[in-house]
């Protein structure tokens, strides 16, 4: 089966920050596993460059918009190519492509009625770039930004989501699995208890008009979030290109929880009325946060990923996002906690095995790293072992149980506990051991590709996956 990951695409009202990193690290792990399976995988990111909050930004920046747009997504490609992420497709939502699909989209579903005219007053989070229902509020403000919103009352197009509530509801309970973890499923189904508003999917030019023209009216732009999610599409040449029809079907998204409600309730019932199959799984993650309470630009505590990575390495970084984090919960960064986790599992574990190995090779074999499994009983078994460990690792990674995968990667603990007992002496004799600690090699080339990379050029001729 091919597989289609991706990541959100970032909007582009700010530089690249440690949320967006950790995204895409976990997205980019994924699809170095599938491309270690000799699966076909396709991985893709890219910016949301559209409304208010960006021509905001623009103006104080003091650039034209489509200078400041470029500006930045262009920070985030050059981070991801920093970072070594291996996407395969980087797509902008002012790319002409996506705009024409955007329109043609728009237009299918305005000649079938899913889209109309109508007046609507609201309460308006310029902050969001969308309405809010009182139930929605907490103590009158947006649970996002902690403003009172704006109450707005304007003509628009709307998108018909009350008609296909029912079937959002009875498509999440006939595949459990389609949101995961499943507690951001049932939070998808409570908020599907009360009925549906329909969405307003257009803003007027005369407060908005860096956006996408409706096809319908040109006195209108696309909502942004109708926009952007369709991106998701563009990148695999929708309708007729043949990277539609190979990968879809195996799409992947992952995202943070605070947009949750656009992909699972939005995404879905457009695709639903466009007559496009649902994405494979929708796997949310949650926020890092830092001991004092959220990171806020305001409050000066944001992490940027890229300082992060040249003051501590890129594939540290990596492991200890991967490491650290349980899939769907919250998360604490410190860059104490940094410290403590790389000196205890990639200096002090990963490390000491592959020297303590190594060094064994040099001194009873040449500088031979043997094929492992293949000499005494006791090595035997310790390969077993290492190879039911990998097994369990890659068993694992599809349904992101992020924690517990990396945890899998004490492969090294069972050759170093063979090395720290009887097996220092038997190596002596049949010296074959250490070619199991190679083993260890393709998972945590998920995780720390650039030191695998390393490692296989010293001793892994033994490696049994194809280059990630």
């Amino acid at each position: 089966m091919a597989f289609y990951i991706t990541t959100p695409i970032y909007y582009v009202n700010a530089e690249p920050h440690l949320g967006h990193a950790y995204t895409t690290i976990v997205a980019d792990a994924l699809a170095r596993f599938y491309r270690l399976h000799g699966e076909d995988t396709r991985f893709q990111t890219g910016t949301d460059e559209h409304g208010d909050k960006v021509m905001q930004a623009a103006t104080q920046a003091g650039l034209a918009v489509a200078d400041f747009v470029d500006r930045i997504s262009s920070q985030f490609r050059r981070t991801w190519d920093e970072l070594g992420i291996s996407y395969d497709v980087f797509v902008r939502t002012t790319e002409p492509r996506h705009q024409r699909l955007v329109q043609e989209f728009m237009q299918r579903l305005y000649d079938q009625g899913d889209i109309y005219f109508g007046d609507y007053g609201g309460l308006y989070c310029f902050g969001c770039e969308r309405f809010y229902l009182e139930r929605e509020l907490v103590d009158g403000k947006c649970p996002d930004h902690q403003v009172p919103p704006t109450f707005i009352k304007e003509e628009n197009y709307f998108f018909r989501l009350s008609r296909y509530q029912d079937w959002l509801i009875g498509f999440i309970e006939d595949y459990p699995d389609w949101i995961r973890p499943e507690r951001y499923k049932n939070e998808v189904l409570g908020f599907l208890r009360e009925p549906l508003e329909d969405l307003c999917i257009s803003r007027p030019k005369q407060r908005l008009t860096w956006g996408i023209t409706l096809p319908f009216d040109e006195r209108y732009v696309a909502y942004v979030w109708f926009d952007a999610l369709l991106n998701y599409l563009t990148g695999l040449n929708y309708p007729d290109g043949p990277e539609y029809r190979t990968f879809w079907p195996g799409a992947q998204h992952l995202i943070a929880k605070d947009i949750l409600k656009p992909h699972a309730i939005y995404w879905p019932i457009m695709l639903k009325a466009g007559r496009v199959e649902p994405f494979r799984h929708l796997n949310v993650h949650g926020y890092w946060q830092m001991a004092t309470g959220k990171m806020s630009k305001s409050l000066g505590n944001v992490v940027e990923p890229l300082t992060l990575a040249r003051v501590y390495g890129i594939d540290q970084m990596r492991y200890f996002f991967l490491r650290e984090m349980v899939f769907g919960l919250d998360a604490t960064f410190s860059e104490e906690a940094l410290h403590l986790r790389l000196n205890a599992d990639l200096a002090n574990d990963l490390g000491n095995l592959f020297a303590r190995s190594l060094g064994m090779a040099f001194k009873y074999r040449q500088g031979v790293v043997p094929t492992p499994g293949t000499a005494e009983p006791l090595d035997e078994e310790t390969a077993r072992q290492a190879r039911e460990a990998a097994g369990d690792f890659l068993g694992l990674f599809p349904e992101l149980g992020l924690v517990r995968k990396a945890e899998a990667l004490p492969i090294e603990c069972v050759v170093r506990g063979y090395l720290s007992g009887s097996g220092w002496s038997a190596y002596q004799q049949s010296g074959s051991v250490c070619g199991s600690a190679v083993m260890c090699a393709p998972p945590t080339m998920t995780f720390i590709p650039r030191s695998c990379r390393s490692r296989r050029a010293i001793c892994c001729a033994a490696v049994k996956f194809s280059e990630a």
